[in-house]
Order: structure tokens, then C-alpha cells, then sequence
């Protein structure tokens, strides 16, 4: 716990992605990341010298066979609120447009539902849980299917609604992650979508395991290079925070 806190305060500070009276929705999908993150923001806010109030939002996708009673108890044991917007998102992709490229459309009106929410609920901030693993993933995602240097950004303003997007986990790897999970027995939400596990992601996450076998220090450069090229707003003030191997 003492650890990966640590790590997440340090990405914060880095990209200033905290500050004094942010009101800081986490949001939850119940898989082990977001879960992860908000058990870390939890912890954090306990010492953090910027106050900031936290809340827990979970966009129902409408799939049917996910409980997230377990999510709404593991909040209350947190002392954080929780909200579950439920939505008719899975059943409009896949019953009714039956999109052969689901996830697209998917994250897009994900995204909607969750901004509503914000919105209405008068959040600054919204913190995400990509980790370090996601961004590398999604570099290469970026230069392999679309031939351009690019990745999500560690904080993102959205200007047509006025809220942040923070990721604070980007210097913990999901190895870090499910370890965590696992061992403080988080309610993780077997995630029901048809397309899961079945994506160009997974297409890299899999290349990448098999870069690694010839290459095992793969992922820490091509972390590194995306901040010193630097991809926009890539460039932390201090780099090189990622100096021990273990703590991804």
C-alpha cells in the first residue's frame, strides 16, 4: 500500500494533476485497475498536503451478469461516496447496431455518460486508471494501426466541459496492479463485453510479451522515450522518477 501510493503521489506531483479543493471523481469500471486506483487516491487522501474530496462513478454498460453491490461496499469501507449510472450502451452496440468494431463506439458513449454525470455532480477532475503497462500499449497501438507517434495524455483538460482527465497510476505496471488486487482482495467485476479479450490491445499486449522474452528492458525505454521526446505534455518536470525496475 505504502509503496504504490508513493508512486501515485509522485505522478501527481509530477504533472500536478492534484490540487487544493479539487473535487475528484474516480471512475470505477470494477475491473482490478480502476479498483486499484481508487484504494491509492483512498490512501492518498489521507496525507496528501492538497485537501481534495474523492468519489467513486460506475457506468453500467447494460450487459447484464455484473454486481457491483461488492463495489458500492468496498466504498463505503473507504468512506468514499458512490454513485452507479446504469445505461443502455452494450445492448444498443451490440443488439441493436451489432457494430462489428464495438470498442470505439463503446469508450465514446462511455465517455458521454460519465461527463454527464460528472456534470451534474459538479467534479473539477476525473482520475482514470491507465497505468504504466496502458501507455506503452497504447503508443504502440498509435504507430502500428495508425502510423503517428501518439498516446493519451497524463492530464487532459476537456474544454467543452471544463473537466480534467488525470491518470495517476502511469508509473505502476499492471503486473504491480493485479499483485495489489490480489492480495488486498478488491471485489474485482468479471467484465461480461463479447469483445473482450479479443482486441487489437490484446494483439500488442501479446506482441509485447514476446518482445520482452529477446528485449526485457522494452517497455522502460519506450516509457522513457515518450517523455523525452516529449509527446505533448509528456515531459514531467523531473525525469527519470522510474529508476528502480521492481517498481513496475
Amino acid at each position: 500500500m505504502q509503496h504504490l501510493t508513493g508512486l501515485v503521489r509522485r505522478c501527481a506531483d509530477d504533472y500536478h494533476m492534484i490540487e487544493e479543493g479539487d473535487r475528484i471523481a474516480v471512475g470505477v469500471s470494477g475491473g482490478k485497475d480502476s479498483l486499484t486506483l481508487l484504494v491509492l487516491l483512498a490512501e492518498l487522501r489521507k496525507y496528501y498536503p492538497k485537501h481534495f474530496d474523492l468519489e467513486a462513478v460506475t457506468i453500467d454498460m447494460g450487459l447484464g451478469g455484473m454486481d457491483f453491490t461488492p463495489v458500492e461496499d468496498l466504498c463505503r469501507s473507504l468512506e468514499v461516496p458512490y454513485s452507479c449510472i446504469h445505461t443502455e450502451i452494450g445492448p444498443i452496440i451490440f443488439d441493436i447496431r451489432k457494430e462489428k468494431n464495438p470498442c470505439s463506439m463503446c469508450a465514446k458513449m462511455r465517455r458521454g455518460a460519465l461527463n454527464d454525470a460528472l456534470l451534474a455532480n459538479g467534479f473539477n477532475k476525473v482520475a482514470l486508471g491507465h497505468h504504466y503497462d496502458d501507455a506503452v500499449e497504447t503508443f504502440l497501438l498509435s504507430l502500428l494501426y495508425e502510423g503517428r507517434l501518439s498516446c493519451f495524455q497524463p492530464v487532459t483538460y476537456l474544454s467543452r466541459t471544463g473537466v480534467t482527465q488525470i491518470r495517476p497510476m502511469l508509473y505502476i505496471g499492471e503486473k504491480a496492479v493485479e499483485n495489489f488486487a490480489q492480495r488486498m482482495n478488491l471485489p474485482v467485476v468479471h467484465n461480461t463485453c463479447p469483445a473482450d479479450k479479443s482486441t487489437k490491445r490484446q494483439e500488442v499486449k501479446d506482441l509485447l510479451a514476446q518482445l520482452q522474452k529477446t528485449y526485457p528492458d522494452v517497455k522502460t525505454k519506450i516509457f522513457g522515450a515518450m517523455q523525452r521526446l516529449p509527446l505533448p505534455e509528456w515531459g514531467p518536470e523531473k525525469h527519470d522518477r522510474i529508476r528502480n525496475k521492481e517498481e513496475i
